[in-house]
């Protein structure tokens, strides 16, 4: 045990410590070792250990020249004692970078393979941590899964601090914390973990710390591996995290009293815990007026239920309940269907899952071709498919507006959820009609209402049911009526001070006076006096006549 021990921390020889280093990162290409001596007729031996393309260059020899040139000078010209090497270092030398001393392997080899850089120095038992982190990165962008009209175009990247910065910037309260871990043995990937002091729920951010130090594995490479190690119902269709690339959005969960959760290269931050209807809810509803907010976020759950229901509404009245359709256009949909050999069922199947593999097709395609090849390989299967007799024309339309209710879902998780829904959904109805379809529906909606996402109902707040928070549920009410932040949040629960509903004045009392320091008292008099009697004047007509000159006929000959 004590060989171990001594194994896992550095001494005073710079050779054992060299090798220690190569022992655990081998002879890699990228990993650059720079000699570097010291102290001029000394000649003290140093290394400079560091991971070509995640340390800055410009760092890297900013190091080096405070050790060959800028320290020695300082050094001679001060005639310091050269006895404690690592306080000289420490005060004298490397005063223009930003670095720590530790005596772990461990840490040491962490911190090279994060892009810092570890100075070893003959004679020191510590070794320099310097931060020279600096490989190339995404520029920040505006999202590409979720699209605003009116609203900020800076998205998340892959860089976590950035992304943090980017959430700083929009909430400058001193009560924002951010905690940091590491996760993944092979990988160790950087988490952290924002929250709101005196805001957040008692106990929810212990939660989440206890189910992200719960997960033992190799690598995490997005933020997908969370999201399934995390969630409530890891068998359930309906997603329990969710996952934005929006700074704003993340800002507003902090400010209710969520958790956010950063894992660093990756553009998408998880938020927990979440509700139902925070999918079907965009940003732009909340930065344009409120009437129009309510009247678009209507028309998506609105889009939701065709999404979900639409096709196989279709296929159970086709099959099983032809004599709840109105006769005209009982009519229409059999003459449609007089040569498509297959039953209303397969048909729809059929057509669903093309339309399914032509979306897949247009997102895996380059993005210049895959858009035209969705477009028009929709039209022309459709029409093709039409004229062939293997589907009728109104089981494409009805297909085509599921698909298209389901785009108008602004977050991709829930999009595809409920595509996954669909299919069991329209399964049942095309097997037992009506029967099928309550049922399926009963089991969905008794499946959703069993779903916790961090021990919070999964349909709050209509069930239990919080007459506060139905403010911002399925329409919203303005912002000078929501007072209170959401019954999730803890502690400070008032976000909105009194008063705040705009009351503008309905006429103004005084005209304004303009260049009163260069009248006299009797102009001013003067003014005042002529100034009530305009305003006292409701025609407006002796301000006219004094315009005017008060000769109506002459002004009129002029």
């Amino acid at each position: 045990m004590e060989t171990t021990s001594k194994d896992m921390r550095f001494t005073t020889e710079l050779e054992k410590n060299i090798a220690k280093i190569k022992k655990h990162l081998g002879d890699s290409v990228d990993l650059v070792k720079r000699n570097i001596y010291f102290l001029g007729n000394r000649q003290v031996s140093s290394v400079l250990f560091y991971i070509d393309g995640l340390a800055s260059v410009e760092h890297v020899e900013k190091v080096i020249d405070a050790m060959m040139y800028e320290g020695n000078e300082f050094i001679k010209r001060n005639q310091l004692m050269v006895s404690d090497l690592e306080t000289l270092i420490e005060q004298h030398v490397l005063m223009n970078t930003s670095f720590s001393m530790i005596t772990e392997v461990e840490k040491a080899l962490v911190a090279i393979l994060s892009g810092d850089s570890m100075l070893f120095v003959d004679g020191c038992e510590k070794a320099f941590h310097i931060q020279t982190k600096g490989w190339d990165t995404r520029s920040v962008d505006e999202p590409q899964t979720e699209q605003v009209v009116r609203g900020s175009r800076d998205g998340f990247t892959e860089n976590i601090r950035t992304n943090t910065a980017l959430v700083r910037r929009r909430l400058r309260d001193p009560e924002l914390r951010l905690e940091t871990m590491s996760i993944g043995v092979r990988s160790k990937t950087d988490i952290n973990i924002a929250y709101i002091t005196g805001t957040v729920k008692k106990g929810l951010v212990d939660e989440v710390k206890k189910r992200l130090n719960n997960i033992k594995i190799d690598g995490i490479l997005e933020s997908g591996y969370i999201e399934e190690m995390i969630a409530d119902s890891p068998f359930s269709p309906f997603t329990t995290v969710m996952s934005t690339e929006r700074p704003d959005k993340v800002a507003s969960a902090l400010l209710e009293g969520r958790v956010a959760i950063f894992v660093d290269n990756t553009p998408f931050v998880l938020v927990v815990p979440t509700y139902f209807w925070q999918f079907l809810q965009a940003s732009d509803d909340y930065y344009m007026g409120f009437m129009a907010g309510s009247f678009f976020r209507i028309i998506r759950y609105i889009a939701f239920v065709i999404s979900l229901t639409l096709t196989s509404i279709y296929v159970m009245l086709v099959s099983f309940h032809q004599e709840m359709i109105p006769t005209p256009l009982a009519l229409t949909i059999a003459s449609g269907r007089e040569i498509v050999p297959f039953p209303v069922l397969l048909e729809a199947l059929l057509m669903e899952i093309t339309f399914e593999l032509m979306r897949e097709a247009g997102l895996r395609m380059p993005k210049p071709v895959g858009q035209a090849v969705s477009i028009v390989g929709s039209l022309v299967i459709g029409q093709a498919a039409v004229q062939a007799g293997i589907v009728s024309p109104f089981m494409v339309i009805v297909v085509a507006v599921t698909g298209i209710s389901s785009f108008a879902i602004p977050n991709y998780s829930a999009s595809y959820s409920i595509r996954l829904i669909r299919f069991p959904l329209l399964i049942a109805s095309g097997t037992l009609g009506l029967l099928g379809f309550s049922v399926m529906f009963s089991l969905l909606a008794i499946h959703a209402l069993s779903i916790r996402s961090f021990g919070e109902s999964y349909l709050a707040p209509a069930t239990p049911f919080q007459p506060n928070d139905q403010k911002d549920t399925l329409i919203r009410f303005p912002w000078w009526a929501m007072k209170k932040r959401p019954q999730l949040a803890d502690g400070d629960t008032i976000k909105l001070g009194d008063h705040q509903k705009p009351s503008p004045p309905d006429k103004v009392k005084k005209p304004l006076k303009l260049n009163d320091e260069n009248q006299s008292e009797s102009e001013k008099s003067k003014n005042d006096e002529d100034n009530n009697k305009d305003y006292e004047d409701i025609t407006g007509l002796r301000r006219w006549k004094k315009k005017s000159g008060g000769n109506k006929g002459e002004k009129r000959k002029e």
